[in-house]
Formats: C-alpha cells, sequence, structure tokens
C-alpha cells in the first residue's frame, strides 16, 4: 500500500508533469505537421500515422478506463469491450443517418436496411439524426447498462474471478445479439462507409485533424479527472476497496455505492473511447465486444502498470504499436509474441513498464559510489 502510494506521488512530480505537458504538446503538433508541410518534407507527418496515433489514443483511454477500476479498486473487468463497443454503436447512428441518400442504394435508410428490406427505421433509431442526441446516448447506453449491472452484481456481493466470469459472459451475449441481422445494427458488418460529420466531410484532412485533437483533448481530461479522483478522499476509500473491503464495512462504509460509481464512471469513459474511434478508423461491428479484446485491454493495463493511470497510458501505445509492426511484418506470430510479453511482464515486471523505470531510480539512489559497506570491504581487500 505505501509503496503504491509513494509510487503515485513521484508519478505526478513536478518533473513528471513537466514530462507529460511537453508529450501533450507534441502529440497536439502532429495534425499541424500534417497539414502545413507537404507530403516528402521532412517535417510532415503522414496521414497514416496521424491516424495510427489518434487510434492508440482511444485505447489509450479505454486502458485508463479499466485501470480506474481494477488498479484503484480491483475490480478486475473483462467485458470493458461491451461499453467500448456500445459507444461506437450509439455514434455510428448518427454517422449511419448523416449518410443521407449517398449510399449505394440512395435511400434514406442505409444499405444494409434496405438489403434486408426494412422499410422504416425502428423505434430506437428515432432522433439518431441529431448529432447531440447521439452523444448523450454515448454516455448513457454504456453508463445505464454498467450501473444496472453493477448494482445487482455488487449488491450481491459478487467479486474477484466470479465478477471477471460474468462481466465476460455479458459482453459475448451481447455480441451474440449484434450479430443477428434483426437487431438493426448491420449485423455482423456493422456500420461503415460513413461520409459526413456535423456537415464535414469525415475523410477531409481537416476534419480528421480537429477529431485528432478531440481525441486528445478527451484522454487529458480523462488523465486529469481521474488523477483527482484517486488522490481525493473518495480515491483513498476506493483502494480501501481493492486492499480490505470487510475493514472498510467494519469502519462503517458501505462500499456498495463507491464501487457502482468507480464502475458507471468507467463504463462511461470507455464508451466515450469507442464514440471517438468509430469517425476515425471507419468502421464499427461486433467484433469490438469479442472477449479478446476485453483481455487485450486487461494487457494493456498490466503491461503498461497497474494502479498508476499513466502506466496503463503507455501499455495501450506500446502493445498496439507493436502489434501494428508485427501484423504487418510477422501476422501469424502476433497472438505468441502477446503471450510472452504478457507471461514476462507478469513474471519478472509485476508492476509494469512504468514500475520498472521506478525500481531503477530506487536502484540508483540505494546504490551511491561510496557507502560505508563498500569503504569496509575495500579496506578489508
Amino acid at each position: 500500500m505505501n509503496a503504491r502510494i509513494t509510487s503515485r506521488k513521484s508519478l505526478f512530480s513536478k518533473r513528471a508533469w513537466t514530462v507529460l505537458a511537453v508529450v501533450t504538446v507534441v502529440a497536439a503538433a502532429l495534425p499541424l505537421l500534417n497539414l502545413v508541410f507537404p507530403a516528402g518534407h521532412a517535417l510532415h507527418v503522414s496521414s497514416y500515422v496521424m491516424g495510427l496515433v489518434a487510434k492508440f489514443m482511444c485505447f489509450a483511454l479505454a486502458a485508463l478506463a479499466l485501470d480506474l477500476v481494477w488498479g484503484y479498486t480491483g475490480i478486475l473487468s473483462l467485458g470493458h469491450g461491451l461499453f467500448f463497443a456500445l459507444g461506437g454503436y450509439a455514434h455510428g447512428m448518427y454517422l449511419m443517418r448523416a449518410i443521407g441518400r449517398d449510399g449505394v442504394y440512395q435511400s434514406h435508410l442505409p444499405d444494409f436496411m434496405v438489403f434486408l428490406d426494412w422499410k422504416e427505421y425502428p423505434w430506437y433509431w428515432a432522433m439518431t439524426d441529431n448529432f447531440w442526441y447521439c452523444m448523450l446516448l454515448v454516455v448513457l447506453v454504456p453508463g445505464v447498462l454498467a450501473f444496472v449491472f453493477g448494482y445487482f452484481a455488487f449488491r450481491s456481493r459478487i467479486k474477484g474471478v466470479y465478477f471477471s466470469i460474468i462481466t465476460q459472459a455479458l459482453t459475448y451475449a451481447a455480441m451474440l445479439l449484434f450479430f443477428r441481422n434483426d437487431t438493426g445494427f448491420g449485423g455482423n458488418n456493422g456500420f461503415t462507409d460513413f461520409k459526413r460529420i456535423l456537415g464535414f466531410d469525415i475523410t477531409a484532412p481537416g476534419t480528421r485533424a480537429v477529431l485528432y485533437i478531440v481525441t486528445l483533448a478527451f484522454l487529458v481530461g480523462a488523465l486529469l479527472l481521474c488523477r483527482w479522483i484517486v488522490t481525493s478522499r473518495l480515491g483513498r476509500v476506493l483502494q480501501g476497496v481493492r486492499d480490505s473491503e470487510s475493514r472498510l464495512m467494519f469502519i462503517g462504509y458501505d462500499p456498495l455505492w463507491f464501487k457502482l460509481f468507480v464502475w458507471t464512471l468507467s463504463a462511461v469513459l470507455c464508451g466515450i473511447a469507442g464514440a471517438l474511434y468509430v469517425p476515425q478508423v471507419g468502421i464499427i461491428n461486433p467484433s469490438e465486444m469479442s472477449a479478446a479484446n476485453s483481455i487485450e485491454m486487461v494487457v494493456w493495463v498490466a503491461i503498461g502498470g497497474r494502479g498508476t493511470l499513466v502506466g496503463p497510458i503507455i501499455g495501450a501505445f506500446t502493445v498496439n504499436g507493436l502489434k501494428s509492426w508485427f501484423t504487418a511484418t510477422f501476422p501469424d506470430l502476433w497472438l505468441f509474441a502477446l503471450g510472452l510479453l504478457f507471461i514476462l511482464v507478469t513474471l519478472f515486471m509485476r508492476k509494469g513498464i512504468l514500475g520498472l523505470f521506478e525500481d531503477v531510480k530506487s536502484l540508483r539512489r540505494k546504490t551511491p559510489a561510496d557507502t560505508p559497506v563498500e569503504e569496509k570491504s575495500r579496506e578489508a581487500a
């Protein structure tokens, strides 16, 4: 417990804030380098690289949301891929309506509905042509589902591996539901072929730059929000839930509402990550709800450093960067590499990448150039 508190304090030291500020400024400069400098210029950043970084930032936001419940509250979720996908589908409904009659069938209905011989939108598509209504759905759909599910699970005192299995079962059931064509969400193809967002061409460089900046702003804002929570009195209670829930109950706290709050907030942040992901990647389908995707989020947090906030962001960028390289160079070996990386981190780097840096710093502090023990050994020699 003391080690984790010390780690948190050192993580957000003045030097750490400086590094975070510099990284944020550099990240914010990428769209400018993409727009201002022509291709072939030394300072030009390609649209591919900018899109890749934007996608990684969405994953980092999802990893940060998971760290809030797993790293600081001890609730291991294997179903956060569901909240990510629900946020993406909520935004995707607006993007599909924004296509208008520019689809293949030139109908006011999306192409998949015309193909399936739908005559009108189902009732739950009402008002989805309004951008702000869909943004409200991005928050409400994952949040309400998480609240209802969490209330019954936490009230029944389901915890540990049992809770993890139930979250994965919930995600798998939702995936099977969304794979069906009669649900009105595109079946296994999902939503794709987006044209516009708020009237702007979604593939235009300027639009991509704005989406990138908005994603960066949400990531930084979520990091600051999560830090404020975990360093407040609420954060100390959440860590009490993680370390000894029975003791917390003994001194008069009811863990239910604290767990429910952080669980719902984490789901909302994950839904926002999915909503930011969809317009930049250009597709959302039920495969985002697969068990593998939710497990990958856990891997990002574990590799980066659980219970550190910044660590999961580093883990998301590291793992997905390696994934992009491996799937292009050695496509058949990526899953083996991911498994090996997770095993090595579990065995030798239990605090993750961020913890490794802290261990190196502590070793340097504990082993100065000349210590009394060294001097005695030299005299004996």
